[in-house]
């Protein structure tokens, strides 16, 4: 947990002064553009490793990183091109998003395994995820 600890440590000290050399806003596309590419190369290693059955979690994983890659990507992309009104308003985002969520679903239907849950069970942590964004939509 130290080596975590120093490296998350070393990596907001490089994003910090990094801010500070090109600007905040600057500095927030390379990460999203970094963290897109990452996640990408992530989800793609997950799929092989679905492919070689190495894990029961990693089609999930491989759908959660992409998805994950993809929504962030598409947010680097839409301020790299200055935020287009047609960007924002995409249904093409939902693609991504779906696939995210999908990821999540999948997780949720392994997990419950840990538990001893049989059935639908998995569906519930969903449901009360979409039921408190709705709720907090809702209220603002």
């Amino acid at each position: 947990m130290k080596q975590v600890a120093l490296l998350y440590l070393a990596i907001l000290t490089v994003a910090l002064a990094g801010a500070q050399g090109i600007g905040f806003a600057a500095m927030m596309q390379v990460a999203y553009g970094a963290i897109a590419l990452m996640s990408l190369t992530i989800s793609a290693t997950f799929l092989w490793l679905w492919q070689v059955r190495a894990t029961p979690l990693a089609l999930g994983m491989s759908l959660s990183w992409s998805g994950s890659g993809l929504t962030i990507g598409w947010w680097w992309l839409m301020r790299v091109l200055g935020d287009p009104a047609w960007g924002m308003e995409a249904a093409a985002l939902f693609l991504f998003l779906s696939l995210l969520v999908c990821g999540a679903v999948l997780h949720f239907a392994v997990i419950q395994g840990s538990f001893g849950l049989r059935g639908l069970s998995f569906v519930w942590p969903v449901i009360g995820a979409f039921a408190m964004s709705l709720g907090v939509l809702l209220l603002v």
